[in-house]
């Protein structure tokens, strides 16, 4: 079984681009890497999302409230939740997402 995933940094837009680190039916980890003034437009999904910023400071908005975070903050965001961020200084966000988000396969 090869346990090391190689995947693509795929440009996600405004500013971002993302890279799947790892992945398996249940959990997906992966990192977005934004330029300063890059923008996670507003979204939801069904997965659960935890997010770690390694790196920059951003405001993200869940559920209409926001809120602002620097490197080593983390949070959750619930599944289905409507969500964004803008970043402040150029960063580097992981998340993990539960179960995997097979659209970015």
């Amino acid at each position: 079984m090869n346990y090391v995933s190689n995947f693509p940094i795929v440009d996600a837009g405004n500013g971002v681009n993302r890279q799947v680190l790892s992945q398996n039916e249940q959990l997906m980890v992966v990192a977005f890497n934004f330029e300063k003034g890059g923008e996670g437009t507003l979204h939801s999904h069904p997965h659960i999302q935890s997010t770690y910023v390694e790196s920059g400071s951003f405001t993200f908005t869940i559920d209409g409230e926001s809120f602002d975070v620097k490197a080593g903050d983390s949070f959750v965001i619930p599944a289905n939740s409507v969500h964004g961020c803008k970043c402040h200084c150029e960063g580097r966000l992981i998340d993990t997402f539960t179960p995997r988000r097979d659209d970015f396969l």
